[in-house]
Formats: structure tokens, C-alpha cells, sequence
């Protein structure tokens, strides 16, 4: 093919794409990429996304009313059913001592498919305690989740690596470990194909996905009801003060803690660090959800056709929510967040609570949780629980 037939050909598909657009009908175009694996009709489909749920578009007014809808309209688009009939049956095992705290292992059945194994610590004192579900990032690295923030003391093999992943994204610490010291009783489990539910390799993923879906079920779908039963099971510990629960995670911990904050009503609040952006924004050449694999831990099928990103975590709304951002993230670029930010303040201050709302943006850092940025989060967590 010479130069100028590439421009032909080249020039007939983004005709067919700019067809689309204008609404009309191309017979015969060839199908196409472009810019990677979007397809070449991707700002059509863009432009499609309205978000007619969102607070301030849907014709519900009252939002108590509106909330149930957009949850509902959530959860359907989960694919997996509530697990609220299963019992927990908690095992403790390995107990260790600390000067200010008690470590555990516990294994619980988040779902009626399999035992799920999670560190959980406790403060030395009278209870109840305040308490923080804590959710473990992505990272591609599959041999350590709950490992990345509790020190694994059940496991040296595991301790090499868990140091490796401290020093790189938490300034050498173990959050799970500075949250316990503090006063709270944290509970920190293993996502599908983390630590003791994996390791799974990168490429794997995608066939995961792929193949729960051809089972009726969903990844994302999977890791939400997990989520929600986790806060069920920690707000029902006599070691817990259920009034004080909330979530933090970060990067897909960050996604984890806003969206479990939405869907459930054991977290009274939640700190996501490193996860918030339009959809619109985030679906542009370049960025890391295009390449597939980990983005379907975190892609709810067709939900996008009700509600944009911050509309899912908007339902958590008037709870007090944290979301902080590195200012120099490649993997959510500022025009994004600001998007999001935008849409989130909108709607704390349509219920006289932007008070409860924090965003926070570090310009000079990226996808990161620095000491500074811990410190802000626990000081947060210590004003609203």
C-alpha cells in the first residue's frame, strides 16, 4: 500500500467516525482503531454519555429518593448479588503482640463461594474503638495485597516485598500499622488474585474478567459485594465502635473506599487517596485504563449510561469524604479531577454539607501516598470519626 492509499483508507474511516457523530449512517465503512484500542467512533460514544442519574439531572428532587435510585441502579450493574445471608464464621488465628496494639488473622466468608483470609488489628485498651476498613491498591504486583499495608508478620517471604512496596508508595511505612498505633482497630483483606487469593499474573486478568462474566458474574461486581460484607463484618465487631467505620485506600484502595462509601451504610466516611476522575476524561489516548487487563476491577458494565464516575461516589453523600490527588498523577491528569471535583462539591453543597467535603490536591507529587499526605488523611479521620 503507497503513502497515498494509507491516507485514503485513512481518510475514509475518520469520515465514518465523523459521520457517526453528525447521527448519520456510513454503509460498508471499514471498522478501525485509532490512537492505541479506542475505536475511531469513540467521541461519538463519548458524546452519547449524558449521565441523566446524575444529582441535578435526574427528575427525582428529593434525594433521599434519588439515592436509593442511583445505589439500585448500581448494584443491578454489579452482576453479583448481596451476600447479607452468609455467614461470616470467623477463625483468629496467629496473634501477636505489639507496645501499642494486637495483631490477628482472620478468615471470613465474604461470599458463600470461598474463605478469604485478612490481617486485623486492635488497639491496647477499653473499647469500643473507631475503625478503619482498609483497602490495598493494585500495582500489578499480585504476590502481596494486604501485605502492601500491614507488616506481614505471619510471613517473612512475603516481608521483603511488602518493605519494597512501603518504600516506594507509603515513605517506608505500614498504614495499617500508623492506624492501629493511633487508636484504631483496622481491618486490611485480600482482593481476587492478591496474596493468598493469587498470585495472579498481569495478563491473566483480562481472561478473569472475561471468563466471570461468561459465568453471569463480574470482577468489579465481585470486589464491590466483598467490600461492602468487610464493612458489615468489621461495624459488627464488640471491638468496634459501629458509628465510627470508615474506608481509606489508595489508587484502587481509593476506588474501593469511595465507592463501598456509596453502596454502604456501615461507613460512616471514607479518605480515597489517588482515584477520581470523569470518565470522559480518563477515556483519552494514553491513559492507563485503555490497555484493559486492570481496568476490569473496576468496570461495572453499562453503568456508565446513568452515571458519570464522581455521580457513583456522590451517593455517599452528606457523609464526610476525603479525595486527594497528586497534582502530577499521570494515570488521573488534572483536567479530570478537576471534572469530578467539580461534580462532588456540587452536590455536598446542595446538602448544606460541603463542610463534610474535602479535596485536596498536592501539585509538586504524583500517584503516591507520602507520609504528609498519610498525615493529612489521619488527622481527617480523627476530626469525623
Amino acid at each position: 500500500m503507497d503513502a497515498h492509499e494509507a491516507l485514503g483508507r485513512r481518510t475514509f474511516v475518520v469520515g465514518a467516525g465523523t459521520a457517526l457523530l453528525g447521527g448519520g449512517a456510513v454503509s460498508g465503512a471499514e471498522a478501525a482503531v485509532v490512537d492505541g484500542p479506542l475505536p475511531d467512533f469513540h467521541p461519538a460514544l463519548k458524546n452519547a454519555l449524558t449521565f441523566p442519574l446524575a444529582w441535578g439531572k435526574s427528575p427525582i428532587r428529593d434525594f433521599r429518593a434519588w439515592r436509593r435510585a442511583a445505589r439500585a441502579t448500581v448494584e443491578e450493574h454489579l452482576l453479583v448479588e448481596r451476600q447479607d445471608g452468609t455467614p461470616y464464621a470467623p477463625e483468629f488465628t496467629g496473634r501477636a503482640q505489639e507496645p501499642d496494639f494486637t495483631r490477628e488473622l482472620v478468615t471470613v466468608s465474604l461470599t458463600r463461594y470461598e474463605r478469604v483470609r485478612g490481617a486485623l488489628l486492635t488497639p491496647h485498651g477499653d473499647g469500643p474503638f473507631p475503625a478503619v476498613l482498609l483497602l490495598h491498591d493494585h500495582g500489578a504486583r499480585f504476590d502481596i495485597g494486604k501485605e502492601k499495608l500491614v507488616r506481614p508478620w505471619y510471613d517473612d517471604t512475603r516481608l521483603a516485598s511488602a518493605r519494597a512496596w512501603a518504600d516506594t508508595y507509603f515513605s517506608g511505612r505500614f498504614v495499617g500499622d500508623e492506624l492501629a498505633r493511633r487508636g484504631y482497630v483496622v481491618l486490611c483483606l485480600d482482593a481476587l488474585g492478591w496474596g493468598d487469593r493469587g498470585p495472579l499474573a498481569y495478563e491473566q486478568q483480562q481472561a478473569l474478567a472475561s471468563n466471570l462474566y461468561h459465568l453471569g458474574s463480574s470482577l468489579a461486581g465481585l470486589m464491590a459485594r466483598e467490600d461492602q460484607r468487610a464493612a458489615a463484618f468489621l461495624a459488627g465487631l464488640d471491638r468496634v465502635d459501629a458509628r465510627r467505620v470508615a474506608a481509606v485506600g489508595f489508587s484502587m484502595g481509593a476506588y474501593r473506599a469511595w465507592q463501598t462509601a456509596a453502596l454502604d451504610d456501615h461507613v460512616a466516611a471514607a479518605a480515597s487517596v489517588c482515584w477520581m476522575t470523569g470518565l470522559k476524561d480518563m477515556m483519552v489516548p494514553g491513559n492507563n485504563t485503555l490497555r484493559g487487563q486492570s481496568a476490569y476491577y473496576m468496570l461495572h458494565p453499562g453503568l456508565a449510561r446513568h452515571l458519570d464516575i464522581p455521580d457513583v461516589a456522590s451517593i455517599a453523600a452528606p457523609k464526610p469524604m476525603l479525595f486527594l490527588n497528586g497534582g502530577l498523577d499521570r494515570l488521573f491528569p488534572a483536567a479530570g479531577v478537576r471534572v469530578a471535583h467539580d461534580k462532588l462539591r456540587a452536590v455536598w453543597r446542595s446538602r448544606r454539607a460541603e463542610d463534610r467535603l474535602r479535596l485536596s490536591t498536592w501539585p509538586e507529587l504524583g500517584h503516591v501516598f507520602t507520609e504528609p499526605m498519610q498525615d493529612e488523611v489521619f488527622g481527617w479521620l480523627d476530626s469525623v470519626l
